[in-house]
């Protein structure tokens, strides 16, 4: 192992910078796009991985619409951006998906990389009651974002977190507004992109 990483080393190879954005993405909107877009920019990320989850565990109720619907509109959303990926891990996993159980994967799978899991700002506070979050803390970085000028939200001391703030263009959209909207009739035109409407509205999703 030591001979490979000097040989890597003399050949100019080395670590990538990769994120992760995790969430319901019941539809994936433009808040969700432009923090990823926020993201890769101010921490050079080599990649940035989306990655829809079955269940979210502090968030039982969020999710509406199946695996299949939420990949395909996060397809669709992204297909054409080349510095997006997509990852099914947790989809195809099933069950409520802990972030824990994702990293230790993606951990293995890119074990020579930085790996940052990337959060809203909001969830600084719960963050010590996600599972094993010290494991957490020692297995990948974290960044959060939030509003430009705005003081960083209190966090619970976790020992060996490793946090970083992203000032982003924080927008108010959320994906159960959304819904609500189609329920009531109502666009979704500024809110997401039109490739993600025109395939809501096909499915008949939401209603």
């Amino acid at each position: 192992m030591a001979l490979l990483m000097r040989g890597l080393l003399r050949s100019g190879w080395h670590p990538m910078k990769i994120g992760f954005l995790g969430g319901s993405f019941d539809p994936v909107h433009f808040g969700h796009l432009i923090a990823a877009q926020d993201v890769l920019e101010q921490y050079k990320l080599d990649r940035l991985i989306l990655v829809p989850a079955a269940q979210a565990p502090l968030k039982p109720n969020d999710v509406k619409s199946t695996a299949e619907d939420r990949l395909s509109m996060l397809r669709s959303a992204t297909e054409w951006d080349r510095r997006l990926e997509i990852s099914d891990y947790e989809l195809a996993k099933g069950g409520i998906s802990y972030t824990i159980d994702s990293v230790r994967h993606f951990r293995t799978a890119y074990p020579q990389d930085e790996l940052y899991w990337i959060i809203g700002g909001d969830q600084l506070p719960l963050l010590h009651r996600w599972r094993e979050i010290g494991e957490l803390a020692r297995l990948i970085k974290f960044i959060f974002l939030e509003r430009p000028k705005h003081p960083t939200k209190p966090h619970s001391e976790i020992p060996g977190l490793r946090l970083h703030r992203c000032d982003g263009h924080l927008i108010e959209i959320s994906s159960s507004e959304l819904r609500r909207r189609v329920q009531q009739g109502r666009a979704l035109h500024y809110f997401c992109p039109q490739k993600v409407i025109a395939y809501i509205e096909a499915k008949g999703l939401y209603r």
